[in-house]
């Protein structure tokens, strides 16, 4: 391959989901110069194919809310959750740099807006600190024709809804659309805006989508550079003063080996190593498959490789963002991964081990119950896969796996496997392969424990996180018997939305060594760095919360270290 001469810029984010886009704009406020480089072809990541949301305590959001919160309560949750795996320097600095981002991108840009999830609680919020109404936001619902030319190089998204966009506050009502009145009222309120959009012309982005292209639209007001097609081979190291100093990436870009020369420092945004079946054997929890990542493909650990080249240290490489998910066979594609968020809080439903046993709460966090799955396999009573079970009056109730209340399940689920069923709990367990007296016993004792309203095995429904997606007309929202055949079956495998374990990084998230030391000019946010969240997962945007902070005070970080003002003017908060 031929070389070219290098081209220079004051900061090189690598990467081009949230935590990248939230570096590359923060730099460019401070009035840097900044290139923003994405191996594939499309931008946006994994985080196109997320919820979009962010976890960020006493945001301005909440607060107009009228929901209370402060430093302290933040603090005491994250103590209480996370505790000393992550330093209380690193847990602090999230939590006084979130509502500064969340403020300077409201007063600083035309596109990058929010809204409150009220009610969403916190995964865990009977903790000390937790908070029952949550603390998350989501972005609105944008036009994607506001992006112009740049609309076709966004990322897909994982579930082509044929032009339906649906938020996660629509999510949560949509759920009980055979239940409640607010479930009718967002059903009619989808369609309404499918039939806008039609009529009108307007693509409406939502979740993922819509915050990757508020983000875009800020860096292109800016003019930020972002090359896509870029993909780093390794980065540049030099010597300044004596001291060794990351220089720059090289890259490979149709063909040619390209030098990028960062004057003030790099910063990896790149994500994890989901989709590297060599990493995965050797760092995550066994059995594991590359197949069972919802993380964007080129996730294959290039930046996290990058920072071990040159003497980087790294933590948490065993962790990933649980995320038990049933996977759709899809011919001539990957699987569809669908997580089993609303069903698995919808009563008349459970899970069980390959002994027909159950083993954990139904209605846990996504990231809890993948830690239960690994930590309940056994040999003789395997939860990998673990089988997901319910019946037709659950299936007419709720929303089950993207069908609604009484629709039928398409054909071919059937026919290729993906759905088991059977007129009886024996024929049933028999096409699982468990046990049959067994699985007869264990829904038998779930369904008189459902009858008294009351989970004394496992306590399901006695958290307010558990009550969120469930039934509200229920005693007991999480909890009803099974005995209304036919009976339904669906394997749920340890999938995760993305590795969390990568480079290790200091509060102000410098790349450190194995001395603990920083290394000059190279800094680490998003799946790509060892998560602030140690080994837990707090509450919803858990994940895009901390890569847009890190990657915000990553830019900050490099800013007040080159003496660089804001160069910014103000700009019309109406738009968007």
């Amino acid at each position: 391959m031929s070389t070219k001469h290098a081209d220079e810029y004051d900061v090189v984010v690598v990467g081009s989901g949230a935590g990248g886009m939230a570096a590359a704009l923060a730099a460019s406020i401070r009035g840097l110069s900044v290139a923003l480089v994405e191996k594939a072809d499309y931008y946006g990541g994994t985080t196109a194919y997320s919820g979009g949301g962010i976890w960020i305590p006493c945001n301005p959001y909440q607060a107009r809310a009228g929901v209370e919160d402060d430093l302290d309560r933040a603090r005491r949750y994250l103590s209480a959750t996370v505790g000393d795996r992550v330093p209380a320097s690193r847990r602090e600095r999230y939590l006084v740099e979130g509502p500064r981002m969340i403020q300077e991108f409201d007063q600083r840009t035309r596109w990058v807006r929010w809204r409150y999830l009220q009610g969403y609680p916190d995964y865990f919020p009977e903790a000390d600190g937790g908070l029952v109404q949550g603390r998350s936001l989501e972005p609105p619902i944008v036009d994607g024709r506001k992006l112009g030319s740049m609309r076709p190089q966004l990322q897909p998204p994982l579930l082509d809804l044929k032009g339906l966009a649906i938020t996660a506050s629509d999510v949560h009502d949509l759920a009980m659309i055979g239940r409640t009145w607010a479930g009718k009222i967002t059903g009619a309120k989808l369609v309404g805006r499918l039939i806008a959009s039609k009529v009108t012309g307007a693509e409406h982005l939502a979740i993922g989508q819509a915050l990757v292209a508020r983000l875009r639209l800020a860096l292109a007001d800016r003019n930020v550079a972002v090359l896509l097609s870029t993909a780093l081979s390794e980065l540049s190291v030099g010597r300044e003063g004596g001291v060794r100093r990351v220089t720059g990436i090289r890259c490979v870009r149709n063909g040619e080996s390209v030098t990028l020369t960062a004057k003030r420092g790099v910063i990896l945004a790149a994500g994890g190593f989901g989709h590297s079946q060599e990493m995965r054997e050797q760092y995550l929890l066994k059995p594991t498959d590359s197949g069972w990542t919802q993380s964007s493909p080129g996730q294959v650990g290039d930046a996290i490789k990058a920072g071990m080249a040159i003497g980087a240290e790294v933590d948490l490489m065993d962790r990933v963002w649980g995320s038990p998910s049933a996977m759709l066979p899809i011919p001539g594609s990957p699987p569809l991964h669908i997580l089993p968020l609303v069903e698995r809080a919808a009563p008349g439903t459970l899970l069980v081990n390959g002994a027909g046993e159950r083993f954990a709460n139904e209605s846990l966090p996504y990231d809890a119950l993948y830690d239960a799955m690994y930590a309940n396999n056994r040999p003789d009573a395997g939860t990998i896969p673990a089988w997901f079970v319910f019946d037709q009056r659950a299936k007419d109730r709720y929303l089950m796996f993207t069908t609604l209340p009484r629709q039928k399940f398409p054909k071919e689920w059937e026919s290729n496997g993906f759905l088991k069923r059977a007129q009886s709990i024996a024929e049933l367990a028999a096409q699982i392969g468990v046990p049959a007296a067994q699985l007869g016993r264990t829904i038998s004792r779930f369904n008189g424990l459902a009858e008294n309203g009351h989970d004394d095995d496992f306590h399901r429904g006695e958290s307010a996180y558990d009550h969120y997606y469930g039934d509200p007309r229920m005693p007991n929202p999480n909890l009803a018997p099974l005995d209304k055949p036919p009976y339904y079956a669906i394997a749920l495998y340890p999938c995760d939305l993305s590795t969390k374990g990568g480079l290790m990084v200091d509060d102000d998230a410098r790349v450190l060594d194995k001395d603990r030391r920083p290394i000059q000019g190279l800094y680490a946010t998003g799946n790509c760095s060892a998560s602030v969240m140690g080994t837990t997962y707090v509450g919803p945007g858990a994940t895009l919360g901390p890569a847009m902070v890190f990657g915000y005070t990553a830019a900050k970080h490099i800013a007040a270290a080159s003496d660089v003002g804001s160069s910014d003017r103000p700009t019309a908060s109406s738009v968007g």
